[in-house]
């Protein structure tokens, strides 16, 4: 049905906005998401007719256009998950479905769900289908798998009509329809699918018909939706992935994105890759889904300063990515005193690809095995936008022996250098194309909770160097070591603070693999000095049930010497073994008092920025102190202080003027931060070192409503 909306006359200036809203904010509705806006931005606001179709249930159907996207968001906010009536379900591998009829499906489900997420399909099914609806506390209902065409039924107001194809020439003309279908509201239909939708009473008409088309190349074939569809598309996500493996075609139909698999290794279809890569802005934009060859694929991008989410088979995006929530980061436990012992830590890859995140990761992070030694888990930060409930499931069950760090190289799967084929694909000496991805990967990472990147495979001297400048965030980086080189690669320390080490060995297929790598340096330990080693096995060989075995194995190499540890404290041991900069805030023998408060101190300091980890003052004063002793003196050079915006609450909560004092003996102070109307969430202050035992944080002015709300403090200190 047709409606028409006619709106007021345009508001010039901002006079009336203030008067209603608070004063350095206005509140913008769109399509039922609030967006804030600052006061002094806005110039005019302007109100046309708009004629729009509406749904069964009077919604204003959305066409790729007309998305809400941020530009600080991998993805567009979509309305949250239907509840009256339930997402719809269907289990498309119990309907015996084909893999034509899942390109529709999943084709549908983006054009759909764009308006506000309705539908949700079962493809992979590696873990119980259950976990994920669940986690998102999704009410679901079911379409029978007998009659699977119901649910085309159910929506077929909101489909404009076909795209008829066949892949008798070319399986690539699947996505060439799933990227014209995205656009114009179509569904993606052989001929064969057409008579099935005839049958079940749908005889929609057939808008484009690319059956006449005689290319048979990929090649070809993008290269028609390159100068026919690309200009039309979204460029902020390209999905790249194979045209019958349409798992991640709900978002790309959602967003209006180009579908392609090309071959960066063949010439003209890297040269096409290329051309569409260019339009895309790093920092910004993202590929999705996977490539013909893993590292000339990832290549490809990286050499644009864009970066890969891998998600060959990750399902159902549309639907997760609506349940818009911040990350509640998990509290980080305290360590203990700096001994003269060997120091190790094992990573557990593949958490780059989203996919492996919502199916294998989930069944492996049930083994028995799992917290009974700390375990470093690779994840995607990806999944802040893509899926967050996803994070807060594994948070919510992780020990304190598991510690998530980021997968390669940071925000999705960049690719600074290849050492298989001794290529650096962002220039080694040009900061221009990294910088943006950095800036991109620190935003994730610290809303992800995630404080190590594990990079493939290496980083220059200028690339180390943009991180550092651009990843406050992170306590340091690693690098694979895959003895392609000659000899060993080493540890590195960037602009005095910031540890790029070595994993040796990197990806490892078995517990014996690490111990004989560990073996080559703790043989050689004296106990006259701490020693440091590092190492990744693959999941898919050495799960947590298996790494148990390293505890007793490196044991025996040096009995009573070798402590393995979580990823974080590793490089906070191996700065204070180095006389670098470290958190004092993971010191186990800190001891922090406050004022009179709601909730625990301990909260001003765990770890931990989110909701429920908080410290909040007792009385509406807007004032209120943290004290930290740290039981030794060190020299303080760098505080920060998390506020209620990094918690995920209103930005008007943002602690505003406040004061940092250190002190040697807690009686004589001296300041050495001020901040007055303070409105970011985060304050990341480097001073001139000072030594210092104590650290104060004195407020004298809270959040809009009086109360003191800091999220997490970190002190940094060396010897």
């Amino acid at each position: 049905m047709k409606k028409t909306l006619l709106l007021a006359l345009a508001i010039t200036g901002t006079t009336q906005l203030v008067a209603q809203q608070p004063t350095t904010m206005i509140t913008s509705t769109t399509f039922g998401d609030n967006l804030r806006t600052e006061v002094e931005q806005v110039e005019k606001i302007t109100f046309t007719d708009t004629i729009y179709n509406t749904n069964t249930s009077g919604q204003r159907i959305l066409e790729a256009g007309d998305l809400v996207w941020p530009e600080d968001r991998l993805l567009p906010l979509f309305l949250p998950p239907t509840t009256t009536p339930s997402i719809r379900t269907l289990d498309m591998s119990a309907a015996k479905l084909s893999d034509t009829e899942r390109v529709m499906f999943c084709t549908m489900q983006g054009i759909i769900n764009r308006t506000r997420p309705r539908i949700l399909l079962y493809n992979h099914n590696e873990e119980p289908q259950s976990t994920w609806p669940t986690a998102h506390s999704l009410r679901t209902q079911a379409v029978s798998t007998s009659t699977p065409y119901t649910l085309v039924k159910l929506y077929k107001s909101e489909i404009k009509g076909l795209v008829l194809y066949s892949t008798e020439k070319s399986e690539h003309y699947a996505n060439l329809a799933v990227t014209i279908a995205g656009l114009e509201r179509l569904l993606p239909v052989t001929a064969e699918i057409r008579e099935k939708l005839i049958a079940n009473g749908m005889d929609f008409p057939v808008v484009e018909d690319l059956t006449t088309l005689t290319m048979t190349t990929a090649y070809q074939i993008y290269t028609h939706l390159y100068n026919n569809y690309w200009s039309r598309c979204t460029h902020r996500l390209l999905i790249s992935e194979r045209p019958l493996i349409p798992y991640v075609h709900d978002i790309g139909a959602a967003c209006g994105a180009a579908c392609v698999y090309l071959d960066p290794r063949v010439s003209n279809e890297n040269n096409l890759l290329s051309k569409m890569l260019k339009d895309m802005k790093p920092g910004r934009d993202i590929v999705l889904g996977w490539y013909p060859e893993e590292r000339s694929g990832m290549g490809a991008a990286t050499k644009y300063g864009l970066t890969t989410v891998p998600a060959d088979f990750f399902e159902n995006t549309t639907v997760y990515a609506a349940v818009n929530k911040p990350i509640k980061i998990s509290p980080v436990p305290k360590r203990g005193k700096l001994e003269n012992k060997v120091y190790a830590a094992v990573y557990i890859s593949d958490g780059d690809n989203i996919q492996y995140c919502q199916h294998a990761m989930a069944k492996i992070f049930e083994q028995s095995g799992r917290g009974k030694i700390p375990m470093n888990w690779t994840i995607s930060p990806a999944l802040v936008d893509f899926a967050p409930m996803m994070l807060n499931y594994y948070y919510r069950k992780a020990t304190t022996n598991d510690c998530f760090v980021s997968g390669p190289s940071g925000l999705g799967y960049a690719m600074p250098y290849d050492a298989h084929n001794y290529r650096y694909y962002a220039s080694q000496n040009n900061s221009a194309l990294i910088t943006p991805y950095t800036q991109l990967t620190q935003r994730y990472i610290e809303k992800a909770g995630l404080r190590v990147i594990t990079i493939w495979d290496d980083v220059s001297s200028v690339q180390r160097r943009v991180y550092a400048e651009n990843c406050p965030y992170l306590y340091g980086l690693t690098i694979n070591d895959w003895e392609r080189q000659v000899g060993r690669l080493t540890t590195k320390v960037q602009s005095n603070w910031l540890p790029i080490t070595v994993q040796y060995p990197c990806y490892a297929n078995s517990v014996d693999v690490i111990t004989d790598f560990f073996n080559r340096d703790i043989k050689n330990f004296t106990g006259s000095k701490p020693m440091f080693v590092t190492g990744q096995a693959t999941v898919w060989d050495v799960g947590p049930d298996k790494l148990v075995a390293l505890k007793d194995k490196l044991d025996a190499l040096s009995p009573g010497n070798v402590k393995i540890v979580r990823a974080d404290h590793w490089f906070s041991y191996f700065n204070e073994a180095n006389h670098l900069p470290f958190n004092l805030t993971l010191l186990q023998d800190m001891v922090i008092t406050s004022s009179t408060a709601k909730t625990n101190v301990r909260l001003a300091a765990d770890g931990s920025p989110s909701e429920g980890y908080i410290w909040i003052s007792r009385t509406a004063e807007g004032t209120g102190w943290i004290q930290m002793d740290f039981q030794e003196t060190y020299k303080i050079s760098r505080y920060v202080v998390r506020h209620a915006e990094a918690s995920g609450l209103e930005p008007q909560l943002n602690t505003r003027d406040y004061i940092v004092e250190t002190s040697l003996d807690g009686e004589t102070w001296t300041t050495v931060g001020t901040h007055i109307d303070n409105t970011v969430p985060v304050n990341d202050v480097s001073i001139t070192p000072v030594d210092a035992r104590y650290v104060r944080v004195s407020v004298t002015n809270g959040g809009t409503d009086g109360f003191v709300r800091i999220g997490d403090i970190e002190v940094y200190g060396a010897h």
